[in-house]
């Protein structure tokens, strides 16, 4: 008995001592759970989420998260809407599309203003430069990034679209209608498909940089709910200092970041491809001079929506600000 009276009572004082500190005691007897949902399923492009939990940067963040794989962006933000998860990490490009026709979230974090993309053709039939499209079969599936946004890319280039044969397959045939050479190009993400295939086929293909050609459309965002934004500001703002930290190593070393990942994913692919795909991620993500990483440029959001606006036609604009918020990436 005497030994609860002196234990409510050191609870008692700790309690307060931290009530007039601005913290409470759960926040430092239990780390606070978050739940986090990729959009699709593992790729080296989430290595840093895994090196923040390898090297216990949440954990040190007061943090117990929990990395998901994903079914697709939709199936992702029903879950976040729902409040099964806490985090999102999409394309910045659907959550933009999403917010236009009224679901209630932001980006928090914009780690790839423009999706490392490109079109990769046939080496005996090359695509490098934007008129080299003219007169070729462009691989082509609905919602697929790489080729939603084409008729701006041609405009964009001064290049006939009319030209451009887009032959439309489901997106799990793309790939193997590009080998089987039943079309000349298909678009694919350094950051996962083109180390891939590259490493399957063993061949280097022809390529041609879409983002260097003025098709920039945002890629890796990390997404929350209105209501989450505001009811676990701090959890999310711990969670992104985390993850910015995780950022700092993997770009410092690609290798160590790549044997992370393939610690937690079974069925990875070689260590070598791993690293490719790591490696394309992290040069994808900018350091904007005196903001954190992860920095949502007003500048950028417009552009992206003009693209995506283009193509939506929504019948409300909104406003560039109801897109996203920085109040929680600190300085």
């Amino acid at each position: 008995m005497e030994m609860k009276r002196v234990m409510k009572a050191w609870l008692g004082s700790l309690a307060a001592v931290l009530s007039l500190s601005g913290i409470s005691a759960g926040s430092v007897l239990a780390n606070d759970e978050l739940k986090v949902r990729f959009s699709w399923k593992l790729k080296g492009e989430y290595a840093h989420f895994y090196v923040a939990q390898d090297r216990g940067l949440y954990a040190k963040n007061n943090l117990k998260v929990t990395l998901g794989e994903g079914a697709g962006s939709q199936a992702a933000l029903g879950a976040l809407i729902q409040g099964q998860e806490q985090l999102v990490v999409l394309p910045g490009a659907f959550a933009l599309t999403a917010i236009q026709k009224g679901m209630p979230i932001r980006l928090v974090a914009l780690y790839h203003p423009s999706t490392p993309m490109v079109y990769i053709s046939h080496p005996e039939n090359p695509v490098t430069k934007p008129s080299d499209l003219e007169g070729k079969k462009l691989a082509h599936s609905v919602g697929e990034t790489g080729t939603t946004y084409l008729d701006s890319f041609c405009a964009r280039n001064k290049i006939d679209c009319s030209k451009i044969t887009k032959v439309t397959m489901a997106g799990g045939v793309r790939v193997p209608q590009f080998i089987q050479k039943q079309v000349d190009v298909v678009s694919a993400y350094q950051t996962n498909d083109l180390p891939m295939l590259e490493a399957t086929t063993g061949k280097q293909f022809p390529q041609l940089d879409l983002v260097a050609h003025g098709l920039k459309v945002p890629g890796m965002a990390i997404v929350a709910s209105d209501r989450d934004i505001q009811d676990r500001a701090g959890q999310i703002r711990r969670f992104l200092a985390a993850t910015n930290e995780a950022i700092r190593i993997s770009k410092a070393d690609t290798r160590a970041a790549s044997v992370a990942m393939a610690k937690a994913w079974n069925g990875s692919p070689e260590l070598p491809v791993l690293d490719k795909q790591v490696k394309a991620t992290m040069d994808a993500i900018p350091q904007i001079q005196n903001r954190p990483l992860g920095w949502v440029d007003a500048q950028v959001i417009r552009e992206a929506l003009e693209l995506i606006n283009a193509v939506e036609k929504p019948e409300t604009i909104k406003p560039v600000e109801a897109f996203f918020t920085n109040s929680l990436l600190g300085n």
